[in-house]
């Protein structure tokens, strides 16, 4: 019987095991993150391009006569096409001069094709129906890289006169899709290459130590360096990889990091919304808090004159009524927590609304009792 006993004991023991076991495993998992998500190769990276162009075809929504650059960059296109025009003779009802943004991602080859951001930089009221004339776009260097053309994608519409008009999104600004055609590459060379530089998207000295510890137990070699908080340095293994580059940054791209961060509490006050981290803490504090209202009544009193008074006049009087309450408050203690759902479930004892609690998490913060770096956007 004491056997049985035992052996029951021992299965309990490995089933409650096993549990813990799976339940860690995926705790793990779940705050963990491929490589690829947290970091990049440096150099790997897109590039900014802007272009200065003009957009035809508009329905008298274009640039007034007082845009001088725009009439003058008619004049100079005509000229170029053979055709002499003086600029103060051009009338630009349906032109407007716009600024063309782009992003040439990283190991884009000619031919590719990339969106293009339009926007009006004189002052038309709309951009709807318009078409962009061939503009090349430059990077910081001053070379061309792309050129942009095509119709405009607008998301909205306008209708309507000046005395009843009605306008959905905004109409200055639209979108080409694949407007732009890439002309110029950007070199970047990885073949070969015996050294590579991880770049962490947000600089960490712990992720940075996790990262290089997954690297070299997945190589089962000492091919990664944390140099600082933010890179990495890997040393390709030779002769596995030396010749193929592609496939170690592949190989290191998914393995699994478990990323660390400082902790923050953000908070929009515009919004009311507060956002606050896996390992806030907070220290024991006493928190009052109550709400002051305000409120004004007008109300208008009408005086008139005694009966057959010849010089008396009817008149309106305003009378004002102001009134002010302030609610009774609780003085609560916030006992020490440790773990982000005592935060909340302490802060919900004083019962205030998300706007007073962005008051009240700042006087902790500024009380020094909020164990957590306070953003406020």
């Amino acid at each position: 019987m004491s056997g049985l006993f035992k052996e029951a004991q021992r299965f309990f023991i490995s089933v409650a095991l096993s549990v813990f076991l799976i339940g860690a495993f995926f705790t793990a998992e779940a705050s963990a993150a491929r490589i690829k998500d947290i970091a990049f190769i440096d150099g790997v990276r897109p590039n900014q391009l802007v272009g200065y162009g003009l957009v035809v075809g508009l329905s008298g929504t274009g640039d007034k006569s007082s845009a001088v650059y725009t009439t003058q960059s008619i004049a100079n296109m005509l000229n170029k096409m053979g055709l002499k025009f003086d600029a103060s003779s051009i009338k630009v009802k349906n032109t407007a001069a716009v600024l063309i943004t782009a992003e040439l991602p990283p190991f884009a080859k000619a031919g590719m094709k990339v969106d293009v951001l339009v926007s009006s930089l004189g002052d038309a009221t709309s951009l709807q129906g318009g078409t962009l004339i061939a503009t090349p776009l430059r990077g910081h260097d001053g070379a061309v890289y792309s050129v942009a053309q095509g119709a405009i994608a607008l998301a909205g519409f306008s209708a309507g006169t000046q005395g009843a008009k009605v306008t959905k999104n905004h109409q200055t600004a639209g979108k080409i899709p694949n407007g732009g055609i890439i002309e110029k590459e950007v070199p970047l060379l990885l073949a070969g290459r015996q050294a590579l530089y991880l770049s962490l998207r947000s600089p960490d000295f712990t992720t940075a130590r996790n990262m290089a510890d997954a690297i070299n137990l997945n190589f089962s070699s000492n091919v990664a360096e944390a140099v600082d908080a933010g890179s990495i340095r890997l040393q390709v293994p030779a002769p596995d990889f030396s010749n193929g580059v592609v496939g170690f940054i592949s190989r290191i791209e998914g393995i699994i990091v478990a990323p660390d961060s400082v902790t923050k509490v953000v908070v929009n006050e515009r919004t009311g919304t507060v956002v606050m981290g896996e390992n806030v803490r907070i220290s024991t504090v006493a928190v009052s808090h109550g709400d002051i209202s305000i409120e004004i009544k007008t109300q208008y009193l009408i005086s008139q004159p005694p009966a057959f008074s010849k010089k008396g006049e009817t008149v309106v009087v305003p009378y004002e009524e102001v009134g002010v309450e302030e609610q009774k408050s609780r003085l609560v203690v916030l006992p020490e927590s440790v773990t982000l759902g005592e935060v909340v479930r302490a802060l919900n004892l004083v019962g205030v609304t998300p706007r007073d609690l962005v008051a009240i998490l700042q006087a902790i913060k500024a009380a020094g009792a909020l164990q957590a770096e306070l953003e406020i956007i």
